[in-house]
């Protein structure tokens, strides 16, 4: 089949999967809330590819990305509800509107003032969008339950906060972290797993509050540090192959000596 950069040309290739009698069955079968978990799942491939510095795979991702998109517009349009049009003109009058430092009057701003503008441009749509619904139940209504949960324990901070329902500085926060982990070790004492995972949480979601806090974001965080652990894990699992050794025949104390080597290796001293 011949190739083509015009997106008409993958608007044709959804609708002809979703034709039916000629359609493919699997596409057939869809719909919004069945492929939802393709969305996050497909962003999160994309963040992956931009993380790993691959280039030729963050196209190959954003193409799988846009495929959701188009998806969603195609079922769409089957219902009359919207179109792919309807998208495209949707973000591109968004993006004009909150862009008007750059379509409107001209003027400089530097980039904490561009995001300071967004956000009341955001939150002014988000009004008006709201004035003819039913009033929200609570401040924190609307925050996707999909997002990943440290993400997502941000902003219900963030929004929290906008009413100052917040700590003054990260050093409270950190002592709150302290109380969480001694709330921990009490519930390991007690041995009821269920409070364990309750405590753990607490602790997940006062550390997601001190990245907010000191401006970092706690998945970026996270993502980090499990790509460490496999560079570390891989340090291990290489030199025991060179000696002829296996990891489970190796006692504990002996990877960890791995483990510093490899740390010590990474920093450089």
């Amino acid at each position: 089949m011949e190739k083509s950069k015009d997106i008409r040309r993958l608007l044709d290739i959804m609708a002809a999967l979703r034709q039916p009698g000629t359609g493919c069955p699997w596409d057939l079968q869809q719909d919004f809330a069945s492929i939802a978990p393709y969305a996050i799942e497909e962003a999160c491939e994309v963040v992956d590819a931009i993380e790993r510095g691959d280039m030729a795979d963050l196209a190959d991702e954003l193409g799988d990305l846009l495929l959701q998109v188009v998806f969603h517009a195609q079922m769409a349009s089957e219902h009359g509800i919207f179109d792919f049009g309807d998208v495209v003109e949707a973000i591109t009058a968004k993006m004009i509107r909150r862009h008007p430092h750059v379509f409107g009057a001209a003027q400089e701003l530097s980039p904490d003032a561009v995001k300071k503008s967004w956000s009341a441009i955001k939150a002014q749509e988000k009004a008006a969008r709201q004035a003819g619904r039913p009033a929200a139940s609570s401040l924190l209504a609307g925050i996707p339950a999909a997002l990943p949960a440290l993400t997502r324990a941000v902003k219900l901070q963030a929004r929290a906060g906008s009413v100052g329902f917040d700590w003054n500085n990260p050093r409270q926060v950190l002592a709150k972290i302290r109380e969480e982990t001694d709330e921990i070790e009490a519930a390991l004492d007690g041995g009821n797993t269920s409070e364990i995972s309750d405590e753990i949480g607490d602790v997940l979601f006062a550390l997601a509050n001190l990245a907010r806090h000191v401006g970092v974001d706690p998945e970026t965080c996270a993502r980090s540090t499990n790509a460490k652990f496999e560079r570390r894990f891989g340090h291990i699992e290489a030199a025991l192959g060179e000696r002829g050794e296996t990891l489970s025949a190796t006692p504990l104390a002996e990877m960890e000596q791995l483990w510093q080597a490899a740390k010590t290796a990474e920093r450089g001293y």
